[in-house]
């Protein structure tokens, strides 16, 4: 057993656990580009570890497409798929309109309260153009919506459905004028939430995710070579 290891007092999964959130954001940010070998003796050494939670956590990032692991063959970081991408879009629209009616019937003013210093937050990351920063308060603002819509679990499907996009929007949207273009997404659809108007909160919510289909142009202009064929 290594000393990491026995600082977790052998909770193997807790181990698994810390290696498959480190790869994840990884991947996530591009340190780990898509095509990129990726070995279990390497991330074990890397991580003062066994290659038994290194493994767990390659299966786990196997299932939501974030590696190919192919027997007698190097475990390669996973090509990004715009069917995958769509699918997840699809998904995740589905849930965010309905998280959005929701809200606008129930939203209280502490969850304005709450909103509103988020958008503050993510003006000011925006000015300083941390993009990996706003990626955060970009995936609280959806929370705090489902928070305020009375439906927190429905935020554990928004975010599976998001990492998919995530590679996707660190290739293309890395500026201001990308983050730019969210805030004031956000920006309207917290006030079409706090006017507690239904409809325009609907359609703006299709309109923010529907950037997605901009996204992945500008994104496999320049990188082709990270989406699969």
């Amino acid at each position: 057993m290594t000393l990491l290891e026995a600082k977790f007092h052998d909770k193997r999964l807790t181990m698994a656990d810390e290696v498959f959130h480190q790869l994840r954001t990884d991947i996530i940010t591009l340190r780990l580009i898509p095509g990129a070998k990726i070995s279990e003796v390497e991330i074990a050494k890397k991580f003062g570890v066994s290659r038994q939670p290194v493994r767990e956590a390659f299966a786990r990032l196997s299932e939501i497409n974030f590696l190919l692991i192919r027997p007698q063959m190097a475990t390669r970081v996973r090509k990004i798929s715009i069917p995958d991408i769509k699918d997840s879009r699809f998904i995740r629209t589905a849930v965010e309109v309905e998280v959005a009616r929701r809200a606008c019937a129930s939203i209280a003013s502490h969850d304005k309260d709450a909103l509103s210093e988020n958008l503050i937050e993510q003006r000011h990351i925006m000015k300083h153009g941390d993009f990996n920063q706003f990626q955060e308060v970009d995936y609280t603002f959806h929370q705090l919506i489902c928070n305020a819509a009375g439906c927190g679990p429905a935020f554990r499907s928004i975010e599976e459905t998001k990492s998919q996009v995530d590679r996707l929007c660190t290739l293309a949207l890395q500026d201001i004028a990308g983050m730019a273009e969210i805030y004031d997404d956000h920006l309207q659809i917290f006030e079409a939430l706090c006017a507690r108007d239904e409809e325009e909160a609907v359609r703006l919510i299709r309109f923010h995710l529907a950037r997605l289909d901009d996204t992945i142009a500008k994104a496999r202009e320049y990188h082709r070579d990270y989406f699969e064929d």
